[in-house]
């Protein structure tokens, strides 16, 4: 499934839009974009991409994305047939970062606008009572029209700024390692896994690299990453192997060598215990 870059806010003839979506399934198909998105699930579920994360998604799921991250939401498969009542509701907010102009962004007061930008990037996924704080604006936002649309995003903007209750779709794996010391050991270890994830990688390498033991190698990677090494290795083979299967014809034992795993089997059980799916079927869901 190959990443179809589009351009919103040219489509819709206008810098910030919100939309309320309802049709018998999410339609649109794996894309990207320059503009920034607030996506709020009211009703649906089934499976949403964004970038190299795969979870799932139910009424209430809502997420903040940055520029150009590619996504889609994928119902599950009772939603494609004609026998079923089923509907996908959405409200979708999609604005052009140039919309406040660059002196804008050069104020003080604005400088947790822009690392809610920055972070978005990565996708925020958005919970608690933040959620339905947002999930309410959104509702009236639909109906207001000119400038009030404008006041009701600067609105949703400040309160997403100041919230604790987001958290990362994507892992650190798949974003820059942004650290403001620059002589992070474990800096290049996390370069290496990136590149070097298809290989057999042992403890004690990977200790050397970060020029620990792999004792106190543990004991600091858990701290940063927040998982061992082990859960974040499978991480970033899993996550390129949802690449693979999405845009190339390759099979699925083939798919486990390619990506580190010493066999097909451990990596069924690895791919479902990441994903909630096997590889057949988000192969299948992402050719749907």
């Amino acid at each position: 499934m190959k990443i179809e870059k589009t351009k919103i806010t040219s489509y819709l003839n206008s810098s910030i839009s919100v939309i309320s979506r309802e049709e018998s399934f999410f339609q649109s198909p794996f894309h990207s974009h320059p503009e920034l998105e607030l996506v709020y699930i009211k009703e649906s579920y089934g499976k949403r991409i964004i970038g190299n994360s795969v979870a799932s998604f139910e009424s209430g799921d809502m997420v903040f994305l940055g520029s150009d991250i590619p996504h889609v939401w994928l119902n599950d498969e009772i939603y494609y047939q004609q026998t079923n009542n089923l509907k996908a509701k959405a409200i979708v907010i999609y604005f052009n970062k140039e919309l406040f102009g660059p002196a804008f962004y050069e104020l003080k007061e604005a400088h947790k606008i822009n690392a809610l930008f920055n972070n978005g990037i990565r996708g925020l996924s958005i919970d608690g009572k933040t959620n339905k704080k947002i999930a309410k604006k959104l509702e009236k936002l639909v109906d207001k029209k000119n400038f009030e649309i404008i006041i009701g995003l600067f609105e949703i903007l400040s309160i997403l700024s100041e919230s604790t209750d987001l958290t990362f779709v994507n892992n650190e794996a798949y974003s820059p390692i942004k650290d403001q010391n620059t002589n992070d050991r474990l800096s290049a270890v996390f370069i290496y896994l990136k590149e070097n994830y298809k290989q057999d990688i042992s403890l004690i390498e990977i200790a050397k690299i970060a020029n620990l033991t792999p004792t106190s190698f543990c004991r600091v990677f858990k701290l940063k990453a927040k998982k061992s090494f082990v859960e974040y290795l499978n991480e970033v083979r899993i996550a390129n192997a949802c690449k693979f299967l999405m845009e190339t014809d390759m099979g699925i034992s083939e798919i486990a060598y390619e990506c580190g795993f010493k066999t097909a089997s451990n990596f069924n059980r690895i791919f479902k215990k990441s994903t909630a799916t096997t590889p057949k079927e988000y192969k299948k869901n992402a050719e749907n």
